[in-house]
């Protein structure tokens, strides 16, 4: 890999890493969207395979609620893993097609936060919904690499305690980074080497992160949201034309 390729990629990582910190998600969105401009999407999401995984276990881990998250949340859980290894050969297969759906993704990711959409789902609907809402998420998982959709949007309907929710996004994300690992594994796009670039960026994308958490109390979090969110719209069309060019 040649020096400038390093530092664009380091330079990935510390945004994203920086994006989490301030807002609690944003990692692998910003990372993969980001990578994706100067190599397959398949190559990004093997290289943040890590430093999702070490992030959001973090972030799982700091919540109080987990027993009760994983006995309210189990079957969204499974059927991420299942939506994901079905549809495990997209990502890798696609080509510029992958390209077109992760700019897709980018695209709606940014529209649903800048909309400010407040959805809710009623607790009879639960039971059902949260299997189908993990088989699509694993879909968008294995065809573009972003974890967010639709399970961020769902599990904000839930009405959860803000604690809670954040520790429902780390372990809905670290599922998706499990599985989507297996499936880039199957497909040798994550070996050992890969394995050792990806672990070394999690130091820029730890670093990035330390830096938003300071930061986070120090700006208004909705402006810094909004051209986050402005940011993402313009990557996702760009992508998404590169796609279908």
């Amino acid at each position: 890999m040649s020096s400038t390729f390093i530092i664009a990629a380091a330079a990935a990582f510390l945004l994203a890493g920086f994006v989490k910190g301030v807002t609690g998600l944003g990692l692998p969105t910003v990372a993969i969207g980001l990578l994706s401009l100067v190599m397959a999407p398949a190559q990004a999401a093997a290289l943040l395979v890590v430093p999702t995984l070490v992030t959001n276990i973090w972030q799982l881990a700091a919540g109080p609620s987990i027993r009760a998250l994983l006995r309210r949340l189990w079957p969204m859980m499974v059927a991420i893993c299942l939506g994901t290894w079905s549809a495990g050969g997209l990502l890798v297969a696609s080509g510029a097609r992958a390209l077109a759906w992760l700019g897709l993704a980018l695209i709606v990711y940014a529209a649903i936060g800048l909309l400010r959409l407040r959805l809710r789902v009623p607790a009879r609907l639960e039971p059902w919904l949260s299997p189908v809402i993990g088989g699509a998420t694993g879909v968008v998982t294995a065809a573009t690499g972003v974890l967010t959709i639709p399970a961020v949007p769902y599990l904000q309907a839930l009405g959860l305690e803000q604690d809670d929710l954040v520790q429902a996004l780390g372990l809905s994300f670290t599922v998706s980074t499990v599985a989507l690992a297996v499936v880039l594994t199957r497909a040798d796009a994550f070996h050992m080497s890969v394995a050792g670039a990806s672990t070394m960026a999690l130091v820029p994308a730890l670093c990035g992160m330390f830096a938003g958490q300071w930061v986070r109390g120090r700006l208004k979090p909705a402006v810094f949201r909004m051209c986050f969110l402005v940011a993402m719209l313009m990557l996702g069309l760009e992508l998404a034309w590169r796609g279908v060019g």
